[in-house]
């Protein structure tokens, strides 16, 4: 009964072919979705201090509607009828993202600006495996004196690094990523701060 009800409703055009009602499309904005990004005990200070820098682009650019749960320990992000992207979830949860890792908010800001901006991360031990005094001389190479290899290495390859105990997250394109990296890596290995900077013409972190 159910298949002749559907088959009285296909209308046939002159030539004999069924036609059919335009399908009805569901407007992005009415598909509400929602993205919750978990912040790390040490992050949620640095994340009440910043907010005030965070949730503006999320809400004016992105359209999207945020809160911080301090509770939770997450910062919640949900789609509503004024959001136009179909993209601008993810690159919300990527730039609140970014932020939890440790990068500054005018560093990870770039993630909704550029297309091509990336986050990889490694731990020392996928490079090396080092425990102890070992371990700690590797974090001090890659760091060097008040942060000055780290530095380098980012004004070389135009890239942001975040050395957050064995984890290393790089920010970047995807091919000055692999500059920083070799870089990183050669320095947990046992090269010198000096060779472990790429070699390329620093840029000015402002």
């Amino acid at each position: 009964m159910a298949v002749q009800n559907i088959a009285s409703d296909i209308k046939i055009d002159e030539e004999g072919r069924p036609r059919f009602p335009p399908a009805k499309d569901v407007p992005i904005s009415h598909r509400a979705e929602m993205r919750k990004v978990l912040i790390p005990p040490h992050r949620l200070t640095p994340l009440k201090g910043s907010w005030s820098k965070i949730y503006p682009p999320l809400v004016e650019n992105l359209k999207l509607q945020v809160r911080m749960n301090l509770k939770g320990k997450a910062v919640e992000l949900r789609s509503s009828k004024f959001t136009t992207d179909s993209g601008a979830l993810q690159k919300g949860e990527d730039f609140v993202k970014a932020f939890s890792l440790g990068f500054d908010v005018d560093d990870a800001i770039a993630l909704l600006r550029l297309e091509d901006l990336y986050i990889e991360t490694f731990e020392i031990k996928d490079v090396k495996s080092l425990s102890g005094e070992h371990l700690g001389r590797a974090i001090g190479r890659i760091a060097g004196k008040d942060g000055r290899t780290k530095f380098a290495i980012e004004n070389s390859s135009k890239t942001r690094i975040v050395l957050a105990d064995q984890k290393i997250h790089i920010l970047g394109s995807f091919q000055n990523i692999r500059l920083a990296r070799e870089a990183v890596v050669s320095l947990i290995l046992g090269a010198p701060p000096v060779s472990g900077a790429c070699s390329h013409t620093p840029w000015s972190r402002d």
